[in-house]
């Protein structure tokens, strides 16, 4: 019996400066990261259904404080703070970069990170790097080109191919897919990669429902 994800009921549960205010580390965590900008806050309603779930901001750097969501029970989502040209000071970029780099490699519910890219910007020195960090953290990745709608197909269909190229470079788990929060572009195969990641967590809570009906 396989249990269905349903994300619109996705909410708010805290924001921390690092992970040490965040919940118990159980359960299972899917991270969101990407650079200021990327559509990473219009990427996280869409999944969900939901107009304001996650903040958007025309300035960039709005999210400073790792953002905790829950999907259902032992299942989270982490919005992590964007990265890059965010007007913000060195010393707060490079806070922020610690926290980044801390939490792909000491949270171990972490079991999954999806990182969004403008597609007509991809693959910047961050970008690889936390691709890197995960890979050395044994997580699997999802690269989401995003604005894929501001391209033509031809034009989409290069940039997915190099990106693509670049990511089988760095060796782990890396793949790479289309996605536009505007025109529902990759939103379906998002969720699918997701309920894959998610599920070991449903399987022991259906474990547990089973072995409390049959006490």
């Amino acid at each position: 019996m396989s249990v269905k994800i349903h994300y619109q009921n996705t909410h708010f549960i805290t924001s921390a400066p690092d992970i040490r205010h965040l919940p118990a580390d159980e359960g299972i965590e899917i991270a969101f990261a990407g650079r200021s900008n990327a559509g990473k806050s219009s990427a996280l309603n869409r999944l969900t259904n939901q107009k304001s779930l996650a903040k958007t901001s025309k300035t960039p750097g709005r999210t400073q404080l790792i953002n905790l969501f829950k999907v259902t029970d032992g299942c989270h989502i982490v919005d992590l703070p964007g990265y890059g040209f965010a007007q913000v000071p060195l010393e707060m970029k490079q806070k922020w970069q610690k926290s980044l780099g801390e939490y792909l490699q000491k949270r171990q519910c972490l079991q999954g990170l999806v990182v969004l890219m403008d597609i007509r910007h991809p693959m910047k020195d961050l970008d690889q790097q936390m691709i890197a960090w995960a890979i050395e953290s044994r997580i699997p990745v999802q690269v989401l080109l995003t604005k894929a709608d501001k391209l033509k197909s031809g034009a989409r269909k290069a940039e997915l191919l190099k990106v693509r190229q670049l990511a089988a470079t760095f060796g782990g788990d890396v793949q790479v897919d289309l996605f536009s929060s505007l025109k529902g572009i990759g939103v379906d195969q998002l969720r699918a990669k997701l309920d894959e990641w998610f599920a070991p967590a449903l399987a022991h809570l259906l474990d547990e429902e089973a072995g409390q009906e049959n006490d």
